[in-house]
């Protein structure tokens, strides 16, 4: 039985998420798990429902920013509105996992919605040399350098001059809860991934989009596996237990 992998719709604009989403789901296909879509229309029983029935999270990207009051700061000009429906949903989805012990990934905005959850805060607009805000036409953007002895790295089988892709204008700043920096880009520091400190519980982040290479490139490929392997093992985990009841 596949891990069944909860990915909320990316953004409440059904154009922008119909265009996104199938890549994660792709992405979580080749990786061995079962892609599980939660709406962003549907009362919150109604996704806890089907939250409840999933092994692991996937926090995609969007168009939307965090708000950021959720953050105590003032809303930067080059701040993009906030999509509430998305932000009620992966709410619910982070509770859920962080409860429940269910392996979490997050890309993009995944990565500030899950740092801004766990009590960190925002950068709301990069000013830098290095385009962050490239777009899905640029193949590369920059390099990041991944900590050596972080689980990101271990997972990509590599830590120095890692080539990404980047659509983003904003970036962690403070760090929330239960989180470290494991990976920055060289050129101007910009956090670039974030893992959970917990050893029982599998939490990353990345602000690229390995979605987006899944099907040329395998560190993008290895950071869906570790997901899907980590949903895995705690499936088989809870059915042990269960079977020595």
């Amino acid at each position: 039985m596949r891990p069944r992998i909860a990915i909320p719709v990316p953004h409440s604009d059904r154009e922008y998420a119909d265009r996104a989403l199938p890549q994660y789901e792709h992405a979580i296909e080749m990786a061995g798990g079962e892609p599980v879509t939660i709406p962003l229309d549907r009362s919150p029983a109604e996704v806890m429902k089907i939250i409840e029935r999933c092994d692991a999270v996937l926090l995609p990207g969007s168009r939307a920013d965090v708000d950021p009051a959720k953050y105590d700061a003032q809303r930067d000009l080059h701040t993009n509105p906030a999509d509430p429906a998305r932000d009620t949903v992966d709410e619910l989805l982070l509770q859920d996992a962080y409860n429940m012990k269910k392996p979490v990934l997050g890309i993009c905005y995944g990565m500030q919605t899950l740092n801004v959850y766990r009590t960190g805060t925002l950068i709301q607009h990069i000013e830098s040399a290095i385009n962050h805000a490239a777009g899905r036409t640029i193949a590369v953007a920059h390099k990041v350098d991944v900590e050596a002895e972080s689980k990101l790295a271990g997972i990509l089988r590599e830590s120095s001059g890692l080539p990404v892709n980047s659509s983003h204008h904003q970036s962690a700043d403070v760090i929330g809860d239960g989180l470290c920096i494991v990976a920055r880009c060289p050129e101007d520091g910009i956090i670039e991934a974030v893992e959970g400190t917990s050893p029982d519980h599998f939490v990353l982040a990345v602000q690229w989009h390995p979605e987006r290479t899944v099907d040329a490139d395998e560190p993008s490929r290895a950071i869906f596996r570790a997901l899907v392997e980590a949903a895995s093992a705690r499936h088989r985990k809870l059915a042990g237990e269960f079977e020595s009841v």
